[in-house]
């Protein structure tokens, strides 16, 4: 049995333009993410290396980068675009992104998650 390792990034906050009009588009806002990245082996943990596991600085980076670069008409669009760019590691064996819009309305908050795993599924 091949043990697997859950790294999660919580609560990252970054400023994007983002929305279906324009209006939402037309400057930044608050964009929150949770990312959990299932690592295909739980090596890093008898090791203590960081080359047997996935860099959790990069996961952050690879995420401000997309959110804050890049523009989307929906979350969905959003979330899948850092899943793409996170599951291009090699120990990444499932991941998923869940992306929240706190000041879109007043009193709640959108969020979407979407999971994509190696395997495709």
């Amino acid at each position: 049995m091949t043990p697997s390792l859950a790294i999660r990034i919580r609560r990252m906050r970054f400023w994007g333009r983002h929305g279906v009009t324009e209006e939402e588009r037309a400057s930044p806002q608050e964009l929150e993410l949770d990312v959990e990245l299932v690592v295909d082996s739980g090596t890093s943990a008898l090791s203590d290396r960081l080359s047997d596991t996935i860099d959790y600085e990069s996961v952050y980076r690879t995420c401000e980068r997309v959110a804050t670069q890049q523009s989307f008409a929906l979350l969905e669009a959003l979330a899948a675009a850092c899943l793409r760019e996170l599951m291009v590691h090699p120990r990444a064996a499932r991941a998923t992104l869940r992306v929240r819009k706190p000041g879109l309305f007043d009193g709640a908050t959108p969020e979407v998650e979407i999971t994509v795993a190696r395997d495709g599924s």
